[in-house]
């Protein structure tokens, strides 16, 4: 992909910062789309959908490592991490959490731009497209927007705890498939907890409540008994 076709999402509170980045990336042709905060950047990942995120760890309002947890819950788009954080440990974290590349500010351009090709390239090889198309899940009037983090029934907004939100969203992203308890104990709570069976149990039965017209008969959260969960076969 040639910098002309390609937009940059950069997610970065710090002006000076934004204004360096701006002229330098309008200066190689590339398409810029700027965010100050996480939650308008989360926003601009899912509608601008950019062929890479710029994202500074020190936002305002979300921490840029839990920022690239949520993008990837949905997306594949490369992410590169710019951040006054220079210690390896939250080098390790960010890029634990799903992130490209770190880049420890200060940092030069040629360096900054090297990594960017890079991360556009390898984009390229894996097919390229920055957005998952299947960042919505639909199933009769179960709707699930992993990139906006919203859960409708029939139009109608359904409140989930974190966790709620967490097994929901796995199992969206793997709709159809069966996930083994311990697949989804390792995922939401760590690896330590693949014993804790009855943590799902629980979890389930809350969503059940929550988005079964009849919790003792799902029709979207489906039981595959001594095994796991899975979640109905999207529409289409």
């Amino acid at each position: 992909m040639s910098s002309s076709q390609a937009t940059i999402l950069v997610i970065e509170d710090e002006d000076p910062i934004r204004r360096f980045l701006r002229v330098m990336l309008e200066a190689h042709r590339y398409r810029l789309v700027e965010s100050t905060t996480g939650k308008d950047g989360l926003l601009q990942a899912a509608t601008a959908q950019p062929d890479l995120i710029i994202l500074d760890l020190g936002l305002p309002d979300i921490d840029g490592v839990e920022l690239t947890r949520q993008i990837r819950e949905w997306s594949h788009v490369p992410i590169i991490i710019v951040s006054a954080r220079g210690r390896e440990q939250d080098k390790v974290v960010a890029l634990d959490a799903g992130a490209d590349d770190y880049l420890t500010k200060p940092f030069g351009v040629s360096e900054l731009m090297a990594r960017l090709r890079v991360a556009l390239r390898h984009s390229a090889e894996k097919g390229g497209g920055a957005m998952d198309d299947k960042s919505v899940f639909e199933k009769d009037d179960l709707r699930i927007d992993l990139a906006r983090r919203e859960v409708s029934i029939a139009g109608k907004a359904i409140h989930l705890t974190p966790n709620e939100y967490r097994i929901l969203s796995i199992l969206a992203k793997h709709a159809g498939r069966v996930l083994t308890h311990t697949q989804l104990l390792k995922d939401v709570w760590g690896p330590g907890s693949a014993h804790e069976t009855h943590y799902l149990r629980v979890y389930m039965n809350q969503l059940r409540q929550k988005i079964e017209a009849d919790p003792a008969q799902p029709k979207y959260l489906i039981t595959e008994p001594g095994v796991g969960y899975r979640l109905a076969e999207r529409a289409g």
